[in-house]
């Protein structure tokens, strides 16, 4: 039997993968069985073949950061500790795409942080503004110039495993260098006829952070949609936290907060607790996940 060695994905592109060994080097893999999934920040056990080598294992994880429909997944990382979505006033910020980051971050029990870039542009008061209700839910939100420097970054990062998500053109490629100069991430221009950023990362990557504290941040593609059709429908109230001090509060134990008499939640965004939006938000999510296991039955 060929032996296993151990090591971690660094990067990870369709069924092709690269595994930082434990015993030093690195070592280009491919997947052995197709109902296996693989992603930046998974512990695995390889064995060596003609031209490489074999995931055969992968470890238990702590966390499993992916997005999903009724078609489809797109895992992103493994055992984060950790999501920084990234915004900037150039680009349009989806808040809708934004909760849903929050969200993801949630269900996996990871710390969520936003990060608004290009604080140099003129639009950036304004992006900040509209962060302090964020902000107001317990999200840190950190403002940068990562052009110029990130250090304001570098202690939210030190020694977390962390995931860069965010829209094309929001500057996670510049972040990414500032923190990691060795990652050499190319940066993509911002289309001013289009509006939006061109997809420069095609591939999910994992670069380990300078320091004594150590950590490592995974860059991912940027994204337009970002669907949590895998949630567990019980568990979706939990990922909001303005809702869980009220969870277990209305008349019906079943209640889904939607047109239910005597529903807690509903109460709440009456009363300006709640923003509507992030009740809609739950709704949406609730029906993706059903239609999504609709269509696989």
């Amino acid at each position: 039997m060929t032996p296993r060695e151990a090591g971690l994905v660094v990067a990870a592109w369709r069924r092709h993968y690269s595994v930082l060994l434990d015993a030093g080097g690195t070592l280009e893999c491919v997947l052995k069985g197709r109902r296996t999934v693989v992603a930046c920040g998974d512990r695995v056990q390889v064995a060596r073949i003609a031209g490489g080598g074999a995931i055969e294992k992968v470890e238990p994880r702590t966390s499993l950061l992916y997005r999903s429909d009724a078609f489809r997944e797109k895992v992103l990382a493994a055992n984060v500790t950790q999501v920084v979505g990234v915004v900037a006033p150039d680009i349009a910020v989806d808040e809708n795409l934004l909760n849903r980051w929050i969200v993801a971050a949630e269900l996996e029990r990871c710390r969520f942080v936003l990060v608004a870039n290009k604080a140099d542009l003129p639009g950036f008061p304004a992006l900040v503004a509209r962060l302090a209700q964020y902000r107001s839910l317990g999200y840190p939100a950190v403002e940068c110039e990562a052009t110029r420097s990130a250090g304001s970054l570098a202690g939210i990062v030190a020694g977390e495993r962390s995931v860069l998500i965010g829209q094309s053109g929001m500057g996670k490629s510049t972040i990414l260098n500032a923190l990691c100069p060795h990652a050499r991430a190319r940066i993509g221009d911002v289309s001013d006829a289009l509006g939006r950023g061109r997809h420069t990362t095609t591939e999910t990557a994992l670069f380990m952070l300078p320091g004594d504290a150590g950590g490592w941040i995974v860059d991912s593609p940027g994204m337009k949609v970002f669907g949590i059709a895998h949630a567990d429908p019980m568990m979706l109230p939990e990922a909001f936290v303005e809702m869980r001090p009220l969870l277990g509060r209305c008349r019906f134990r079943d209640c889904r907060h939607d047109r239910e008499p005597g529903c807690a939640v509903r109460d709440a965004v009456d009363d300006g607790r709640v923003a509507p939006q992030r009740l809609a938000l739950l709704h949406a999510l609730r029906r993706e996940g059903e239609a999504a296991r609709d269509k696989s039955r």
